[in-house]
């Protein structure tokens, strides 16, 4: 298995949601920020340059390696606010649903601006992907690959 690139890092989420020139895109970050360090009751770590992530989850791959990742994270794209569901999206079709205005593929949710969906939603969707996690954290699951 070719090495992830995507690890954790000790640069800064502050300076890094500081330099988030839209005000608006930036208060959503804040926002995503502070459910997902509510739900994970972890602190922000930045994971390559532009993902912000919460808690830890390891598991073995389909290959047998075992991978470090985050529970939930989240990262400002240039058309969108990108959410990533760990457990994968197809698990959770009904609060999708009740979303709003998302796409989505796999395990990633692309929102536009959080003044478009349901936020009580999207915490529940977050609080039972990470709570899947909690249960099988060391175990086979390729769901965010």
């Amino acid at each position: 298995m070719a090495e992830i690139k995507t690890k954790a890092n000790d640069a800064s989420v502050d300076k890094f949601l500081e330099s988030i020139a839209d005000e608006s895109v930036r208060q959503d970050c804040r926002t995503i920020c502070g459910i997902m360090k509510a739900v994970t009751k972890s602190k922000p770590r930045m994971w390559g340059t532009n993902i912000v992530g919460f808690g830890d989850h390891h598991y073995l791959s389909s290959s047998g390696a075992r991978v470090d990742w985050m529970q939930t994270a989240f990262s400002p794209r240039k058309k969108y606010l990108a959410v990533y569901v760990m457990d994968g999206l197809g698990r959770h079709a009904e609060l999708v649903e009740r979303l709003g205005t998302v796409t989505h593929g796999k395990a990633c949710l692309n929102i536009k601006r959080l003044s478009d969906i349901h936020l009580p939603t999207l915490r529940k969707l977050i609080e039972a992907s990470v709570r899947n996690l909690q249960k099988t954290n060391g175990g086979i699951n390729d769901s965010c690959q």
